[in-house]
């Protein structure tokens, strides 16, 4: 690759700009590819999360507080366990780590409402865990724009498997892509 293509680039950049041609600039670069670029610079502005001991979740470089009700951060912390994703029909799979954050989080409520609370998030018929990631989804949008707060949220992943013959599958994952690196536990 040319050592001076930035530079070139650059130039030529600076130039249709200044003649107020961006235009061109847009069908040159792709709509998708001007999305990428925006979620990229977004990236460059990420804050450090901090997970406070009494499970405040707190974004570092503005210090504000992502205002969440017990279940939906016991929901938040279980994804922030999984990097690699939770497709919600397996939720059940995670039944226990999840019931020990809510405990944990809301550790004067009655047993047996949280547990029928953990019931409708891993019921896979159920909507919760849907209502449950729009909550969280919403409390970080109050708080920054779109292209910050999709890598806060939990969001979709879809993996494309194949095995031997031409069968194809899909995991509908669901995880939070915010580099584990930002996320500090007190």
């Amino acid at each position: 690759m040319d050592p001076n293509i930035e530079e070139t680039l650059r130039k030529q950049i600076n130039a249709l700009w200044a003649e107020g041609r961006t235009d061109v600039l847009l069908r040159a670069i792709g709509v998708p590819l001007l999305e990428e670029l925006r979620i990229e610079a977004a990236r460059g502005q990420l804050s450090p999360l901090l997970i406070t001991k009494d499970y405040r979740i707190i974004l570092s470089k503005t210090n504000r507080e992502v205002e969440l009700q017990p279940v939906h951060k016991a929901v938040y912390l279980l994804f922030l366990n999984h990097p690699e994703g939770i497709e919600f029909k397996r939720l059940s799979e995670h039944r226990d780590e999840l019931r020990d954050i809510y405990m944990a989080i809301t550790r004067y409520m009655d047993k047996e409402k949280v547990e029928e609370s953990i019931n409708h998030l891993v019921n896979p018929l159920d909507n919760a865990i849907n209502e449950k990631c729009s909550r969280i989804k919403y409390a970080f949008l109050r708080l920054m724009d779109e292209y910050s707060a999709s890598y806060y949220i939990i969001s979709n992943h879809v993996l494309r498997h194949r095995n031997n013959s031409s069968r194809m599958w899909y995991e509908r994952l669901k995880n939070i892509s915010l580099p584990r690196e930002l996320v500090v536990y007190e």
